[in-house]
C-alpha cells in the first residue's frame, strides 16, 4: 500500500470512529410514528431525557398516519448518519408489511436496529358488568359461553389488520368459536367501545388498559404472553387454554440502513445503559412496559423472527389495506 493510500484509509477510520461527544455536538431527531400521548411517545421523550447526559439533546419527532407508516418512511429515507433514528413497532415493522399492499419503505433492507426498548403484554379483557351478566370469569367461561351462543359475544379492535383484530383471529381459530369482529378507528375508540359495553371483550395492551382494569371497569382474563407476567401477577398466559398462543406489543429504536456500524454501537451503549438505569425501569412499569434492551444483532434478528411470525397471522385474517 503506498503513502497516499495508508493515509486515505487513516482518514477514512477516523471518520468512522465516533464518540458519544462527536454525536452529541448536533441534536438527534427522534421520530415517533404515532400521535403524541401514547405510550410509545411518552416512552421516548422518558428515555430521550435518560440519554441527554451522553448523547446530548435528542429532539422527539411524532409523524402519526398511515398506521405509522408515514413516519417509519421518513426514518428510512433519512441521512444515514445518526442524528436521526426512529420507533419501529410490531405494527409498523412486522403486520404492516403483509397488511398494506404496497409499503413505501422495505422493513428488511431499509433499516437497521439499534435496540429493542418495551416489550408490553396483551391482555384479554371483558367489559366488567356484562361479565358479570353472563358469569364469565375465566378464559374458559368465555370459551363455554361462546360455544353455546355462537355469533353473540364480539370483540373491538383499533382496526382491520391491528394487532387486537389478529390475536382476535387468532383466538376464534385456535378455540374453535364464533365471534364478531367490530373494528373501530383506533385503539383508543376501540377501548371506549368496551367500556360503553357496544363489544363484550378486546384483546388490548396492558399499558391502555391497565387504568380501567385498576378501576374496575374492566375484567382481566388473560395476558397474551407465553407465560404470567410480572406486570398483572395473579393473570394467567391465554397460551394455558391455547397452547402455544403469544403476542406481545413491542417497540425499539431504529436507523436508516448505511448508518455506520460505530454509530449504531455507540447508540445501542447509551440507550441500553439507559434502560438498564433503576429509574427508567421505575417509569416505565408505571407504564405498564418492560425495558427490553438487547444488542444490535439481536434486535434485528428479533424484528425479522416478528416479520415471519406475522405474515401468515395476516393472510389468515383476511385483512388487507391499499
Amino acid at each position: 500500500m503506498n503513502r497516499r493510500n495508508i493515509l486515505l484509509s487513516s482518514v477514512a477510520l477516523a471518520a468512522a470512529m465516533v464518540s458519544p461527544m462527536a454525536l452529541a455536538e448536533q441534536p438527534i431527531h427522534l421520530i415517533v410514528p404515532y400521535a403524541p400521548g401514547g405510550p410509545l411517545d411518552v416512552t421516548a421523550r422518558m428515555l430521550a431525557e435518560r440519554v441527554r447526559p451522553t448523547l446530548g439533546t435528542v429532539i422527539v419527532e411524532n409523524k402519526p398516519g398511515a398506521g405509522g407508516n408515514i413516519g417509519v418512511d421518513a426514518i428510512a429515507k433519512s441521512k444515514p448518519d445518526g442524528k436521526t433514528i426512529g420507533l419501529a413497532a410490531v405494527a409498523t415493522n412486522a403486520i404492516n408489511p403483509w397488511l398494506y399492499k404496497k409499503l413505501p419503505f422495505d422493513p428488511a433492507k431499509d433499516f437497521v436496529g439499534i435496540t429493542q426498548m418495551v416489550t408490553v403484554p396483551n391482555v384479554l379483557v371483558v367489559n366488567a358488568a356484562k361479565a358479570q351478566k353472563l358469569g364469565i370469569n375465566s378464559v374458559d367461561d368465555l370459551v363455554a359461553y361462546a360455544k353455546a351462543n355462537p355469533g353473540k359475544l364480539s370483540y373491538g379492535s383499533g382496526g382491520n389488520g391491528s394487532a387486537g383484530h389478529l390475536a382476535g383471529e387468532m383466538l376464534k381459530q385456535g378455540l374453535d368459536i364464533d365471534v364478531v369482529h367490530i373494528p373501530y378507528r383506533g385503539a383508543s375508540p376501540a377501548q371506549l367501545a368496551l367500556l360503553a359495553g357496544e363489544v363484550d371483550f378486546n384483546i388490548d395492551n396492558l399499558a391502555a388498559a391497565s387504568a380501567n382494569i385498576q378501576s374496575g371497569k374492566l375484567k382481566a382474563l388473560a395476558v397474551t404472553t407465553a407465560n404470567e407476567s410480572k406486570l398483572l401477577p395473579g393473570i394467567p398466559p391465554l397460551s394455558n387454554t391455547l397452547k402455544g398462543f403469544a403476542i406481545d406489543t413491542w417497540w425499539g429504536l431504529i436507523a436508516p440502513a448505511g448508518t455506520p456500524a460505530e454509530v449504531i454501537e455507540t447508540l445501542n451503549k447509551a440507550f441500553t445503559e439507559a434502560l438498564k438505569d433503576p429509574e427508567t425501569q421505575k417509569r416505565f412499569a408505571s407504564l405498564m412496559a418492560e425495558p427490553a434492551p438487547s444488542s444490535v444483532q439481536q434486535f434485528n434478528d428479533f424484528m425479522a423472527a416478528e416479520r415471519t411470525k406475522y405474515e401468515p397471522i395476516v393472510k389468515a385474517s383476511g385483512a388487507s389495506v391499499d
